[in-house]
């Protein structure tokens, strides 16, 4: 008696996980933020900056180890009347790879290290709607509810709006 042979089994698909990232990463950031840096979504920096503030990244690698997404939390100075902060800046998601869930998870990911953090709050700006900030329990905010040292970086010019969240 032959049994039936066994139906192939599907390599699992592996599940996006946020890592952080260091120095060795700066280039790949640079270029991954490079369509947004020319659109204008994002404001301007240079291959240096992106290695000064790599360990400030979290990224999303493809099966090639080479982010496809990544996200920056950067600690801000609390300023008189502001509890600890943090800014979400640098969002960015490869273009093919967008509409995927990369983003969502990557703020996701950015408020849990923020809680770790012990900050009381997290800001971002965007020239866009704002439509992931407020699925991850953002709301628009005015640019005097942000710390001012980093309110004062805010280039009117760009459009942006100020979103908030508090943890």
């Amino acid at each position: 008696m032959t049994l039936p042979a066994a139906a192939p089994v599907a390599a699992p698909v592996p599940v996006p996980v946020a890592v952080r990232t260091d120095f060795r990463d700066a280039r790949a950031l640079y270029e991954l933020s490079l369509p947004f840096l020319r659109s204008g979504a994002l404001r301007a920096r240079t291959p240096a900056d992106y290695r000064r503030a790599a360990d400030a990244f979290l990224v999303v690698r493809g099966p090639d180890g080479a982010p496809e997404a990544c996200a920056a939390l950067r600690v801000l100075v609390p300023g008189p009347g502001h509890p600890p902060t943090g800014v979400l800046h640098n969002l960015c998601v490869r273009a093919d790879r967008q509409g995927r869930g990369l983003g969502g998870l990557l703020v996701a990911a950015v408020l849990a290290h923020a809680r770790r953090s012990a900050l009381s709050a997290v800001v971002t700006a965007t020239t866009g709607d704002g439509a992931l900030f407020v699925r991850h329990g953002f709301a628009e905010a005015p640019a005097a509810a942000a710390p001012p040292s980093w309110a004062a970086e805010l280039d009117p010019s760009r459009g942006s709006r100020v979103f908030r969240r508090l943890l």
